[in-house]
């Protein structure tokens, strides 16, 4: 299944406010069959890391899902503090 690592930076400060703002994406993202995978927050290198995955076309999915209602829902009202987002689709390897 396809899979993208999201390594996110975070502002210094913020990360308690981004932990507990990310679980409103989770519903969006499923509502467009993604499945987050796991989340970890590296507080003492102010490091957000998650993983997503998509049974069909993760690119198709991410475009329908970038534009839906629920991701805007999700993020209205939100600054995000992520200064840096390093994408990368990855495989397992074990």
């Amino acid at each position: 299944m396809p899979t993208q690592l999201r390594r996110y930076t975070i502002a210094d400060g913020q990360m308690d406010r981004f932990v507990a703002w990310f679980p409103n994406i989770i519903p969006a993202r499923e509502a467009y069959g993604f499945t987050v995978d796991w989340a970890y927050a590296d507080r003492e290198h102010s490091q957000f890391v998650w993983s997503v995955s998509h049974p069909g076309d993760f690119d198709a999915a991410v475009n329908t899902y970038n534009e839906s209602p629920e991701r805007k829902a999700a993020f209205e009202g939100f600054e995000s503090p992520v200064t840096e987002m390093v994408l990368a689709m990855v495989d397992q390897v074990c």
